[in-house]
């Protein structure tokens, strides 16, 4: 995977809902806005759920291909991957911690909340 440029990192840096494809059992994607961060270091984006969720439902099997988006005027990216599910309480607080800082404010608590840890394998539009 190519490493991203600046201005990508910085994009995914802002402050932008973007949407989160997953797909259903049957084949058909499902796809929501979310909350997303995305660790550079890493290659690594996180998405704070809760468990029962459709989104949590479709990545449950663990190792399954999703997508992030967003866009913002004619600037956009989607950053591919596989997902899997956490549910440990220490990766819950970090996924956490992660998204107040990107979004400015801690998430409500929701004591069934799990991650969508998604391992970046490709990375289109800016770059």
């Amino acid at each position: 995977m190519i490493d991203p440029s600046d201005e990508l990192r910085a994009f995914w840096a802002e402050r932008h809902f973007p949407t989160l494809t997953t797909l259903r059992p049957d084949g058909l994607p499902h796809v929501v806005p979310v909350g997303v961060t995305v660790d550079e270091e890493f290659a690594v984006a996180r998405v704070i759920t809760f468990a029962a969720s459709v989104k949590a439902r479709n990545v449950r099997p663990g190792d399954v291909p999703v997508a992030v988006s967003q866009a913002d005027g004619r600037r956009w990216s989607t950053l591919e991957g596989r997902a899997r599910l956490l549910e440990d309480p220490e990766s819950v607080r970090d996924a956490e911690n992660r998204y107040a800082v990107r979004y400015q404010r801690q998430p409500r608590p929701k004591p069934d909340r799990v991650v969508i840890e998604i391992r970046l394998t490709r990375r289109l539009g800016m770059r």
